[in-house]
């Protein structure tokens, strides 16, 4: 397998190879008409190679993050209206899908398993929702950046740890339960500490509604983690009737019919049959429910199919969700750097510089916070991750629809790849000291500490 792939991975490279000689070329000789092309030419290709490499299929999806950026830079139009509508309207509900996505990898044991951890989960928690907010801060007020981006590089730290937090846990020799416990926790408790955190940092920068902002956290992540979790239990119970043809299909047919009743329900008639407040909450919360039921008419579905009628494999959705959300990511990414483009090449190097800076600080301060609390090294290392990586794709929606600005989308775009690079070398770093090396070392400077006293 490895020798087929090679030669593909060697065409590729061969490819952008060319693509960087024929844009370097157009740049000296100021032919744009050729550069723009040639530099997402370049980018497709070193994607592509990336990922016919084993040991470069990791970073795969940060080249891919660049075609993106590249082509929304070169071609904003692109990214801008399709048949006379505004592709900012899928922000929102590809969101909701990755988030569905990430819903369908936990169970009630994750939540559950709190009561096992409770002194490390709570340090996480409480790192996560100060650290990073305060950081942004300070960071956005050091660099003087406008009030809308400012606003931005706050609502970054404010939300909670990103779902990539639990793979690179894993590959750092972390907690992986504790990482995936915190991620739950703390996603689940941005409804309340997003909007307190931006009211509180960022309210004199812009305006800050937060009943707007809680009700659209819960909207956009909260009710499509809820999705995912019943169509994780769909998918893998081991209950006799979810292996039933008659139960997966009533299943699929009656989250299709409340998919359409939840889509065609007037607003006056919900106020008439429910109180004013609960039907105006109903109505917020109305996409995060329709693109939930649909989602798990659609896994009731297939499951039908590849698992009841032809017994295909069980795992197929966690191989065909993460190509979901990162092709969701990376269209996000393109949408709001296409309507940014003029101020992010003003701005775009200090945001780079401010997003490099605001993640590594993440982690120094995450995990030797974890070490005075007196957290194992193993905890130690989850917990730097998971305050470090921030929920980049939830930045960048409450940006655009709450905060209604393309400019407070910017810093969010940017961390997120830059987030998914370092969060990879500081994986691959600790992957290199096992845990028991690292414990002896730390060990060992207490002693000589001890005796120089």
């Amino acid at each position: 397998m490895a020798g087929t792939k090679r030669p593909i991975c060697v065409f590729f490279f061969g490819l952008s190879l060319m693509a960087a000689v024929i844009a370097v070329g157009s740049a000296a000789w100021g032919n744009g008409a050729v550069l723009a092309p040639a530099v997402v030419i370049l980018f497709i290709t070193l994607a592509l190679a990336f990922m016919s490499h084993a040991a470069l299929r990791g970073v795969a999806f940060t080249i891919w993050v660049l075609v993106f950026v590249a082509a929304s830079m070169f071609f904003p139009d692109a990214f801008g209206t399709w048949f006379g509508t505004d592709l900012v309207i899928l922000i929102v509900p590809l969101i909701q899908v990755i988030m569905f996505g990430m819903g369908t990898t936990l169970s009630g044991q994750d939540f559950a398993r709190v009561l096992a951890m409770p002194w490390p989960v709570f340090v996480g928690m409480t790192l996560q929702f100060s650290v990073m907010p305060l950081v942004g801060l300070s960071i956005a007020t050091a660099f003087g950046f406008p009030p809308e981006i400012a606003a931005g590089v706050i609502l970054v730290g404010s939300v909670p740890g990103g779902v990539a937090s639990n793979l690179m846990t894993y590959l750092a020799r972390g907690d992986v339960a504790l990482s995936v416990t915190m991620t739950a926790c703390s996603t689940l408790a941005s409804p309340l500490m997003t909007p307190l955190l931006m009211k509180s940092l960022a309210g004199r920068l812009v305006p800050i509604d937060f009943w707007e902002m809680m009700l659209s956290i819960l909207n956009m992540i909260i009710v499509p983690i809820v999705a995912g979790l019943i169509a994780n239990k769909i998918l893998y119970g081991r209950s006799a009737w979810l292996q039933r043809t008659g139960a997966v299909a009533l299943i699929a047919v009656g989250s299709g019919l409340a998919a359409v009743a939840a889509m065609s329900v007037e607003g006056d008639v919900l106020r008439s049959m429910l109180p004013a407040t609960v039907a105006g909450w109903i109505l917020k919360l109305r996409g995060g429910i329709l693109i939930g039921l649909l989602l798990i008419a659609a896994v009731a579905a297939a499951k039908l199919v590849i698992g009841v009628l032809f017994r295909g494999p069980r795992n197929w959705m966690d191989r065909t969700l993460p190509i979901v959300s990162m092709a969701g990511i990376c269209f996000i990414i393109g949408i709001i750097t296409a309507r940014s483009r003029e101020q992010l090449l003003t701005v775009g190097l200090a945001l780079i510089a401010a997003a490099i800076v605001h993640n590594t600080i993440g982690y120094i301060l995450g995990y030797w916070s974890a070490r005075v609390a007196g957290l194992p090294e193993t905890a130690c290392r989850t917990v730097a991750i998971e305050v470090g990586l921030q929920n980049g794709g939830m930045a960048s929606g409450l940006a655009i629809n709450v905060l209604q600005s393309s400019s407070a989308a910017l810093a969010p775009a940017i961390f997120g790849p830059w987030m998914n690079v370092s969060g990879s070398m500081l994986a691959t770093w600790w992957h290199r000291r096992p845990v028991g090396e690292v414990g002896h070392e730390v060990e060992e400077t207490g002693k000589r500490m001890g005796a120089e006293k």
